[in-house]
């Protein structure tokens, strides 16, 4: 027994001469790769470490998630002490154009989104106006407002609200309001690729421009995808519909964002509307090409 309480200090010695350390030069490339604040770049030096170094492999993805679980926190803390308007985010765009000569035309669009994002609650706003003449005569004028508020009891589920009120005499309607609430889930969510899926209820009151009233219910569903294809190009697709027995409209709009400095961006998008019932010589589909300035704040 005596001999055994002798060689245990020398046994744990050389357990704890034994335990892993993680070779200097992958220490070297994780500790860049964290203080750039890239989790894909710490991704990446760890799915490559755990081959070069087995032996660490553990203590290398123990330092990773420790790192993760930290500003995880750090950033739950600033978003719980931070002011209402601390945490809103938003973005303008102002695009139109002109022509004279043999034809004379002029159009003008113009977008506003607001977005906060808590840590139970996001809500977000989007107005947007389209007006356009040709020959002195208004060829187009469409009015929208819209309003979401989303409860994310989950990571990735929530609970969403929505209402929207449209203004479009040329798709053969005065007012249009839709509201609806349902289930969301958050499909894909990283840094660069991000996918909300929506699907839910749905109520339409439409006055058309033959003073007639309708209104329905409907089901309403949406998506909304945004793909960062590097630091300054990014592109985004929306797209929403509302299934009723009466006139179902379905929206699209696919969008090329490129920085150009500061909170300026240049941004191309390809609007697409389709309406089942349109009015008497109108097509069921409207598409509109757009190009914008853009700036966040």
């Amino acid at each position: 027994m005596r001999a055994l309480l002798l060689v245990l200090p020398l046994l744990l010695a050389n357990t704890a001469a034994e335990d892993p350390v993680i070779p200097p030069t992958i220490k070297s490339m994780l500790d860049a790769a964290m203080q750039s604040g890239s989790e894909g770049d710490v991704a990446v030096i760890v799915k490559y470490a755990r081959n070069a170094d087995p032996a660490s492999a553990d203590l290398v993805v123990k330092t990773a998630t420790d790192w993760r679980n930290d500003r995880l926190a750090q950033a739950n803390r600033k978003i719980r002490e931070a002011d209402f308007f601390d945490l809103v985010k938003g973005r303008a765009e102002l695009g139109g154009y002109m022509s004279t000569g043999n034809t004379e035309n002029i159009g003008l669009t113009a977008a506003i989104e607001v977005k906060r994002e808590a840590l139970e609650w996001r809500h977000k706003l989007r107005l947007q106006a389209d007006y356009q003449e040709s020959l002195g005569l208004v060829t187009r004028e469409r009015y929208l407002a819209a309003y979401e508020p989303n409860w994310k009891f989950d990571d990735r589920a929530y609970m969403y609200g929505a209402a929207q009120y449209e203004s479009d005499r040329f798709s053969g309607f005065y007012d249009r309001i839709s509201v609806s609430s349902g289930a969301g889930y958050s499909a894909i969510k990283s840094p660069a690729v991000k996918l909300d899926l929506e699907l839910g209820p749905a109520y339409r009151l439409t006055r058309f421009i033959d003073d007639k009233t309708e209104s329905n219910l409907a089901a309403r569903g949406s998506m909304d995808f945004g793909l960062k294809l590097s630091p300054s190009i990014s592109v985004t697709q929306n797209a929403s519909a509302y299934l009723q027995d009466a006139n179902s409209t379905v929206s699209s709009r696919s969008a090329l964002l490129a920085k150009l400095f500061g909170p300026f961006s240049a941004q191309f998008s390809y609007t697409l509307q389709y309406e089942s019932t349109p009015p008497i010589g109108r097509q069921t589909t409207d598409t509109t090409s757009r190009a914008a300035l853009v700036v966040d704040f």
